[in-house]
């Protein structure tokens, strides 16, 4: 990506379409709009105007946003114009003509994050709400992206320079009068408190992963167990193959499923058995790993399948008799029964896997999400406490103090932002 040139992209959906709209920024957008729409429209009121030089290209409405004011904190424009492949492409080429570049994904995005519009947790909040699938992570998103995150780590930043103000006026004027010769005894239930907070904080991150990336269940049980046959059910599609044959599934399908605002990834797995099959095995095999990392599991057994050893799990496990309809005796230690055939107890297993989603999410936006969050704090963390242990040698103190501002400044991306910001921006779409 290079700065200090004028950038321009179609920032809406796949065309055709009824509207398209195009994106400009840059220093150069005042006089492109001089040039091909014939003068500058006042800042954020939508004209209507002819677009084009000499020959008009289309008619359509044009805003103009002057900087500082903007998405990018440069000058900014957008044309919205019927959306006509070609049309488009004869507007598009037209700005190129004129010295316009092509903006890289994400383009826009990175330059209202140096010119100061955003910050690194809030471009992050952006890209996951123009990822979100399900209500809560359109909740998750925003809310992140509006600066929830955000204060909340400026207040801790702003609580470690009220601690590393006092610790080194301590240090480097106890010989005035009014500072005392040791630190004063809220300092350390400040101290305390802040480590305390940090650690609550940290124990959310998991609540703000299971909605982001969804609620990871497993279904798993002996072969023809019925697990193709309830994932079908589950998700109203035939995305899984079902057949009388036994060992059919020998890979990991992931198949979403929105419930109630909240995603669920539902993992089909081979059926648990020894085999002489190498495919199989290699498909038991991976059957096994997604179970250790799944977040919940159903165990599935049926009355006319052998049941095989249930795998040790330490999450939530619900445990549903399959078949219901073909009679004869399920095991008594099921939570449930159901039949994908005639439908029963399909909705009470849709309830039980809702209230699964709330116990593993939120009722509330959970803004810590990622593993870079997770990190960041944790590294903070261990700074405080490290600091706490060693109040009493102030020197050493207020040197973990400073590393845990760092550790939040690296989370915002006031300190280091390199090292994210390529993967990051590149995962943007195209005028964004």
């Amino acid at each position: 990506m290079r700065s200090g040139d004028t950038i321009v992209a179609l920032s809406s959906g796949a065309l055709p379409s009824g509207v398209a709209v195009i994106r400009l920024s840059g220093p150069e957008v005042r006089l492109l709009l001089e040039r091909v729409v014939g003068a500058v429209p006042a800042p954020r009121r939508l004209t209507l105007r002819s677009i084009g030089q000499g020959a008009t290209i289309d008619r359509g409405l044009v805003a103009y946003f002057p900087a500082p004011h903007s998405f990018t904190g440069e000058d900014c424009a957008e044309l919205q114009v019927h959306g006509s492949p070609a049309g488009v492409r004869s507007i598009l080429r037209l700005l190129v003509t004129e010295g316009v570049r092509l903006a890289e994904a994400g383009e826009f995005t990175r330059r209202a994050f140096e010119n100061g519009k955003l910050d690194l947790v809030e471009v992050e909040g952006l890209g996951d709400l123009l990822q979100a699938e399900t209500e809560n992570q359109r909740r998750q998103a925003l809310a992140r992206l509006e600066g929830g995150l955000t204060r909340q780590i400026d207040q801790w930043r702003n609580q470690l320079l009220n601690l590393r103000a006092e610790i080194e006026a301590h240090l480097d004027f106890s010989d005035e009068g009014d500072v005392g010769e040791t630190l004063p005894e809220h300092f350390e239930r400040a101290l305390l408190q802040l480590g305390a907070d940090l650690e609550q904080a940290i124990a959310s991150t998991e609540s703000g992963r299971v909605i982001r990336e969804g609620v990871r269940v497993a279904l798993a049980g002996a072969p023809n167990a019925g697990k193709s046959s309830l994932i079908n059910a589950l998700s109203r599609s035939n995305v899984a193959i079902v057949t009388e044959e036994a060992g059919t599934t020998r890979d990991v399908r992931e198949v979403p499923l929105d419930l109630d605002g909240q995603l669920f990834v539902l993992l089909d797995l081979a059926g648990l058995r020894e085999t002489t099959s190498l495919a199989e095995a290699e498909g038991v095999r991976r059957a096994r790993d997604a179970i250790s990392t799944a977040d919940a599991l159903l165990w599935l057994t049926a009355p006319d399948v052998p049941d095989v050893a249930r795998p040790t799990f330490d999450g939530p496990l619900i445990s549903v008799a399959t078949k219901a309809d073909l009679g004869g005796s399920t095991s008594t230690e099921s939570d449930l029964s159901i039949s994908t055939v005639s439908g029963a107890g399909l909705d009470q297993l849709f309830r039980r896997l809702t209230q699964l989603g709330r116990e593993l999410g939120s009722g509330e936006p959970v803004l810590l999400s990622r593993e870079r969050d997770r990190s960041a704090l944790l590294n903070a963390l261990v700074a405080v406490q490290q600091a706490q242990t060693q109040i009493e040698v102030p020197e050493l103190a207020a040197e973990n103090l400073r590393h845990a501002s760092h550790a939040l400044e690296r989370l915002v991306g006031k300190l280091d932002p390199e090292r994210v910001l390529d993967r990051l921006f590149t995962s943007f779409c195209i005028g964004k």
